[in-house]
């Protein structure tokens, strides 16, 4: 894996990913705690379904995504 570094006095050369990580930092680490490193693939993999196929998306006019089709 590469480290990608944001360029000095760029701060949203990669915005998409700053908005990703402060969503999942608001919604989720600040709001669990986190005993075990199962209980934090459980209550990720949950918060990922979640995120990814429950919640409306401006994209596609506020429709969800709808269910995995890996279930």
């Amino acid at each position: 894996m590469k480290w990608c570094y944001i360029a000095p006095g760029e701060p949203m050369q990669r915005g998409h990913v700053e908005s990703f990580n402060g969503c999942i930092r608001n919604e989720l680490l600040n709001e669990t705690l986190l005993p075990s490193l199962d209980h934090v693939c459980v209550v990720i993999f949950a918060w990922a379904e979640d995120y990814n196929q429950e919640r409306p998306e401006s994209s596609l006019e506020y429709e969800t995504l709808g269910p995995s089709p890996l279930n």
